[in-house]
């Protein structure tokens, strides 16, 4: 069986520790807190998006080396997805593999150039980046845009699998929001790393893994009650 992930789990959790990406703490994003936080506003240099891109070409490029995964061409929902989208296209031709990307607009234009998308058209094989995954919204909109211009949703890639159950409280999936879109679409989910990684960095004697310490046990308790 090709390994989960490609050897940047580690380093991708390393990194976004110390960007302040990767936050621990009490976090309402859902109706329970959830203890830790994972988002990429505080990408906002070139050098830190530079780096997460390459993180994002690399795994891909190691999915697709191993069988898991082949693409023709990138796509980056939301206004965040815009930037993601580019920057591993950038990543990706810096690692000697030339890839098409576009993302939507907020609003349909009707003058110019017009429509929803921006970049090259779709076709082929197309790869969703995105950061995490929740409530699979954006996952749902992006898949109706690709299939709507003639191409192939080929799986989704993330930075952080936090291996929560979809669902609301009362009626918790069994799988997780992942696995509900792998399943629901037909098309692999992958991750930089997930929260088994995390889990495993935090043992590792880091000191970066200190700051984590006040926090394990509520990860601890949050993974039994939401974990798949």
């Amino acid at each position: 069986m090709p390994p989960r992930h490609g050897p940047t789990a580690p380093a991708i959790i390393e990194f976004a520790l110390q960007a302040g990406v990767l936050r621990f703490g009490e976090f309402i994003t859902r109706p329970a807190a959830r203890p830790l936080l994972f988002q990429r506003r505080p990408f906002n240099r070139g050098a830190l998006l530079g780096k997460l891109a390459r993180f994002y070409g690399q795994t891909l490029l190691a999915a697709e080396s191993s069988g898991r995964i082949g693409f023709d061409m990138l796509f980056g929902p939301g206004v965040q997805g815009h930037q993601l989208a580019a920057a591993t296209a950038v990543a990706l031709a810096e690692l000697g593999a030339m890839c098409r990307f576009a993302f939507n607009r907020k609003e349909t234009k009707d003058h110019g150039e017009g429509g929803s998308l921006v970049g090259a058209s779709l076709t082929g094989r197309v790869v969703i980046l995105d950061d995490v995954i929740t409530a699979g919204t954006s996952v749902r909109e992006s898949v109706d845009l690709i299939k709507a211009g003639g191409a192939t949703p080929a799986g989704v890639l993330i930075a952080l699998d936090r291996k929560e159950r979809a669902g609301p409280d009362d009626g918790l999936s069994e799988r997780s929001a992942a696995q509900e879109v792998a399943h629901r679409y037909g098309m692999p989910v992958l991750a930089i790393a997930d929260l088994d990684d995390l889990f495993v960095f935090l043992d590792s004697g880091s000191t970066l893994a200190g700051d984590a310490a006040p926090y394990r046990e509520a990860m601890v308790a949050y993974r039994a009650r939401y974990g798949a």
